[in-house]
């Protein structure tokens, strides 16, 4: 009999975290992660590509992390954080036996390892010595003096205060070698792909000094001997990244040639000659985006959209498309892509290809990711760690449909108890981050721990969702507030005309932009009697420069800027705050505290305002997290999340499940 899915399934949770193929495409390295108190840790495993045990290669208190096979498949390169450090290190295994040895050490910590093709070194991207907003000496422990700001890129989300910049490092694998700097200057390297040859590296950057208020990456390279600057070799007018050597030199890179573009407008192949020139778009027909743009959060593994070298006459992408997202060839000739697997409900999220083997991570059907290989235009799975924990539970009924809409069908994914009927239930909408996301036949932990307390799940894809023609996308430029309600009223108005919702046992809840819609719709309708806000946007206004990217971001988006009296106004125009003495909806806030991207300061106006009007509120504030906590927080702390979202709605939308 299975088990009813709580909120200590947290510490059941195992996740694939990375891979990476062996050069002759046979085997791969990947990381599994699991809790173990209130911290991960992660270990490196192989599985042969034929099938069979999977063989753990990494043990200890540690997390390993970015494996990468040497040419000759004899060693794995990877990065580890032992318990304590301060900085992750690079480190070597032998897989012909010996134990894991670490390489000279980064002092500022690796991020990610890569070998050149000739196997005589390394590539490590790693922090550098220069400290562009530091005043003061370094003191282990101490706080600087002060940071001087002059420009916005002096944070993120992920790292907080951007007080070192990533650069490449050349490491020789022996323990006695010298790291050798290689590129350095007031920007970061992404990306780096090495030249058949071994004779020099290709990265992305945005190395301008506007970036930080109109940020724009192009492809640089910087030659290995010689000491020459690393140079640009390719920019358009909009983003160049994931630069991919073919086997004769030629680099292939994605790119957008539109200047200050959003993210959905779609990246596109362009290939350079291998003795430079101007840059060539490879047309292909699809109204697909490449990129992983459907979304699941029970698939850990955010990677290489490509593009990869099948060949030398093709190429292989993710492309998503209307909820789905599966690897694809593109002819470097150009023509319609084609899709290396036929199984429709999957959400792929990572791809390499070495030797001609294709593989990927995905969620397929509502079970959590694994790694996959394309065979024969049918998918064939290699892990079973990511999924096997779900073997104690009854997994959610998924069902997609078609919702009629203001601007026409809404896709909508739909997740029931297990036994649930056709008939009305208590049911909670759930609206995707971005906005750009979608969602698809993902799933997550909350939809299966909601579920497992009685409520049916609704996930629509309303307008702004990607991967539904940029029409679809493009509605919500600068309609925050609008075309978004709209959806969601329509959506619930069909929920209860279908007979699958209890009009009077309605809720919603979102993380990021949907946090920011949730808020929004209390404040407009009493039509859903709990919410719970994640994260969100309250007021577009102080946003617009809390938030790390806000000042371009809203730009892009249409929303405004605060630059004029109409700016402020049309910001504000879109801001839940304005609502805020309608708000009779009880409303859990919740907010990781060192969020960057929807800082804690907007979300605490909101609820400063309905304490004061005395309506029934809950803040809750999570130390040290970021933006999506939900999925990489400490294990204690989502727990909690899971305990705080569930009470709040067994208080304010009863079920009739047992224990509820």
């Amino acid at each position: 009999m299975a088990e009813v899915c709580g909120p200590d399934v947290v510490n059941r949770q195992v996740g694939i975290a990375g891979f990476r193929l062996r050069p002759d495409g046979r085997e791969i390295a990947y990381v599994r992660r699991h809790a173990e108190g209130d911290a991960y840790r992660t270990h490196i495993w192989s599985v042969s590509v034929e099938g069979g045990e999977a063989r753990q290669l990494t043990r200890g208190k540690v997390r390993d992390s970015a494996p990468a096979y040497s040419p000759d498949g004899r060693s794995l390169a990877f990065v580890r954080t032992v318990e304590g450090a301060d900085h992750a290190q690079a480190w070597i295994l032998p897989l012909d036996g010996g134990e894991p040895w670490a390489l000279p050490e980064l002092k500022h910590g690796v991020s990610s390892l890569h070998w050149s093709p000739d196997g005589r070194r390394l590539a490590a991207v790693a922090a550098s010595d220069e400290r562009p907003f530091i005043v003061g000496t370094e003191e282990k422990g101490k706080a600087p003096r002060a940071r001087r700001i002059t420009r916005l890129d002096w944070r993120d989300d992920e790292d907080g205060h951007r007080d070192r910049r990533s650069h490449l490092f050349l490491l020789e694998p022996r323990p006695d070698a010298e790291p050798r700097q290689l590129t350095s200057g007031n920007w970061d390297v992404v990306h780096p792909a090495w030249a058949p040859d071994s004779r020099l590296i290709a990265f992305a950057t945005d190395a301008r000094d506007d970036r930080d208020l109109d940020p724009r990456t192009s492809i640089w390279v910087v030659e290995i001997e010689g000491g020459a600057p690393a140079r640009e070799h390719v920019a358009l007018d909009g983003d160049c990244d994931f630069p991919s050597f073919a086997p004769d030199g030629r680099l292939a890179f994605l790119g957008r040639d539109l200047p200050d573009a959003m993210e959905y407008e779609p990246m596109q192949p362009w290939i350079v000659p291998a003795d430079g020139g101007d840059p060539r778009l490879v047309q292909f027909e699809s109204d697909g985006l490449i990129g992983t743009w459907a979304w699941s959060e029970l698939d850990l593994v955010y990677g290489s959209p490509g593009p990869f070298w099948l060949d030398d006459q093709t190429m292989v992408v993710l492309l998503s498309r209307r909820a789905r997202t599966v690897p694809h060839s593109i002819e470097v000739a150009g023509g319609v892509p084609q899709p290396l697997i036929a199984d429709d409900r999957v959400i792929a999220s990572a791809l390499d290809v070495a030797a001609g083997t294709v593989a990927f991570s995905a969620t397929v059907d509502g079970r959590a990711g694994e790694v996959y290989v394309a065979h024969d235009g049918r998918m064939r799975r290699l892990t079973t760690d990511g999924s096997a924990w779900q073997e104690a539970y009854a997994l959610p009924r998924l069902d997609e449909f078609e919702v009629p809409g203001p601007a026409g069908p809404i896709n909508t994914w739909i997740a029931s108890p297990p036994e649930a009927g056709e008939g009305p239930l208590p049911t909670i909408l759930h609206f995707h981050g971005g906005p750009t996301g979608s969602f698809g036949p993902g799933s997550s932990l909350d939809a299966m721990l909601l579920t497992a307390a009685g409520y049916r799940v609704v996930m629509p894809n309303i307008r702004g969702s990607a991967g539904f023609g940029r029409d679809w996308a493009h509605a919500l430029n600068g309609r925050w507030g609008e075309a978004d309600e709209e959806d969601a009223l329509a959506v619930t108005d069909w929920l209860v005309e279908q007979g699958l919702a209890d009009p009077e046992r309605i809720g919603i809840y979102g993380l990021s932009y949907g946090g920011y819609l949730v808020q929004w719709l209390v404040g407009v309708t009493d039509r859903y009697f709990a919410a719970v806000g994640e994260n969100g946007v309250a007021n577009q206004v102080s946003t617009w420069a809390n938030c790390f990217f806000g000042v371009y971001w809203d730009r892009r988006g249409g929303l405004g800027d605060t630059l004029s009296p109409e700016g402020v106004e049309k910001l504000w125009s879109s801001s839940p705050l304005k609502n805020v003495a309608r708000i009779r909806t009880p409303l859990l806030i919740l907010q990781a505290e060192d969020d960057r991207v929807c800082p804690a300061a907007d979300n605490e106006q909101l609820f400063t305002a309905l304490r004061a009007m005395g309506r029934e509120t809950e803040y809750i504030l999570y130390p040290e997290e970021h933006h999506e906590m939900k999925v990489y927080g400490r294990p204690d702390r989502r727990i909690d999340r899971h305990e705080r979202m569930l009470d709040w709605f067994a208080r304010h939308l009863p079920t009739d499940a047992p224990g509820a």
